[in-house]
């Protein structure tokens, strides 16, 4: 009867490790998804300013909506723009917020900056 009794008060021990084990599991494929987000919002925030830069640069007006227009998803609705024109370069910055889906991380906000030369035959605009 020991033999017995000692068997039976292991049952249940490998659902306790694994319930104790699944949340640190969750945490650490949030982590990596959140990693990704981040990497895919500083990706569209440089397509976006690339693309603005370019058209901007190219046709002298219509850039903001070319960049809203080269960011998919969600995150065109987070964009921000802000422009310096020269005589010879536009620039644009492109700011976007990546939300984060890790509890008690803070949003990210992803920047990027293109500068094209400027070819419109009419110079720069405001």
């Amino acid at each position: 009867m020991n033999r017995k009794r000692k068997w039976r008060s292991d049952r249940g021990q490998v659902a306790i490790e694994y319930i104790g084990f699944v949340p640190i599991l969750l945490f650490v494929a949030l982590c990596g998804i959140q990693l990704g987000w981040v990497a895919y919002a500083e990706e569209q925030a440089d397509t976006a300013a690339r693309t603005a830069a370019r058209v901007q640069a190219q046709k002298g007006r219509g850039g903001e909506a070319a960049g809203r227009a080269a960011i998919s998803g969600g995150l065109a609705s987070t964009a921000a723009f802000e422009w310096s024109n020269s005589a010879d370069a536009i620039s644009v910055t492109v700011t976007l917020t990546a939300n984060s889906i890790v509890p008690g991380l803070d949003a990210h906000r992803a920047s990027a900056t293109a500068v094209m030369p400027n070819d419109d035959p009419k110079g720069p605009r405001p």
